[in-house]
């Protein structure tokens, strides 16, 4: 690729993700993200999760809330706090997978609460990210940081990463949207 295609490439590609931090702390930043960008008037699609510790319990419930009004899906599986490995229900990450997609070509955004091992390989929202970025849409993830390299990877040299500040990360989708429909 030349130079300036790959400026131009550069230039359209609008993937930004925010590194993990503490437990739950991306989550709550992305839906202060979302709610500020459904607030300046722009439409969003994609998922914020929702972590809920249930009372005697180790490990939260996790739920994706479906952007921009609902429905909430469990995506967690309740196996015991003595089970090890992933809680993640695939299906139900598909099915809210389905809903994503079919309301993406009316958003102006996409958010990603996490692009994990499922998104890495193929699944769970990894088509509705390639739509919206195909778009230029700006597309938002959560990123944890066992599927770091497996997003970058996808990305090929193309993500943003983005600081742990609500400001910032607003500002940053702010202008990738402005930037769309200017260009």
């Amino acid at each position: 690729m030349t130079d300036a295609a790959s400026d131009t490439v550069t230039d359209t590609i609008r993937l930004g993700y925010i590194a993990a931090g503490p437990e739950g702390e991306t989550d709550l930043l992305l839906r202060a993200v979302s709610d500020r960008l459904i607030a300046a008037g722009l439409s969003l699609a994609g998922t914020v999760q929702i972590n809920t510790l249930q009372p005697g319990r180790s490990k939260s419930d996790m739920d994706l809330f479906l952007l921009p009004q609902g429905p909430q899906i469990r995506i967690s599986l309740d196996r015991g706090d003595a089970a090890k490995g992933c809680r993640l229900d695939t299906s139900a990450l598909e099915e809210a997978a389905v809903i994503v997609a079919q309301r993406l070509e009316a958003a102006d955004v996409l958010m990603v609460n996490k692009f994990g091992k499922q998104e890495a390989d193929g699944h769970g929202l990894a088509d509705s990210v390639a739509a919206a970025l195909t778009d230029g849409k700006p597309v938002l993830c959560g990123m944890a940081d066992h599927f770091l390299e497996g997003f970058l990877n996808y990305a090929s040299g193309h993500a943003t990463e983005l600081p742990r500040d609500a400001d910032q990360v607003f500002d940053w989708v702010l202008t990738g949207h402005r930037a769309r429909l200017a260009g």
